[in-house]
C-alpha cells in the first residue's frame, strides 16, 4: 500500500485544495460564508475520503464519495463562475484540476 501522500490523486486534489482556499479568499462577503464554505468542506471532504479508500477502510464506498464530491464541487465551481464570482481564468485551471482528478478516482474505482 503507496502512503496517500505519493498518490497522484491525493497529489492533484491537495493541489486542488490550496485553489480552493485561494480562490475562496477573494469572495465576496455575500458568497464567502454560504457557497465558499460549502466549497471548503466538500474539497477537505474529497481528500478524507481519499485518504479512507487507500487505507482499505470500506474502499469502493470511500472512492464512490470522494466522486461524488468531486462533481459537487464542479457545480459549485460553474455556479461561482455564472455569478461572476471567479474569473474565466481561475474557473479554468480549477477545471483541470477537477477533470484530473475525477478521471483519477474513475480508474482507481474500476480497479477497486
Amino acid at each position: 500500500m503507496a502512503t496517500y501522500e505519493n498518490l497522484p490523486v491525493y497529489k492533484t486534489s491537495y493541489d486542488l485544495l490550496i485553489l480552493t482556499f485561494q480562490i475562496i479568499k477573494e469572495f465576496t462577503r455575500e458568497y464567502k460564508y454560504s457557497l465558499g464554505d460549502t466549497m471548503k468542506k466538500e474539497v477537505i471532504n474529497l481528500i478524507s475520503n481519499i485518504y479512507k479508500a487507500n487505507c482499505k477502510i470500506d474502499k469502493s464506498k470511500n472512492i464512490s464519495t470522494a466522486r461524488e464530491k468531486i462533481e459537487l464541487l464542479r457545480l459549485y465551481f460553474r455556479l461561482s463562475r455564472d455569478l461572476k464570482i471567479i474569473n474565466i481564468n481561475k474557473y479554468i485551471e480549477v477545471n483541470i484540476l477537477i477533470e484530473s482528478v475525477s478521471k483519477q478516482l474513475f480508474a482507481w474505482w474500476k480497479l477497486s
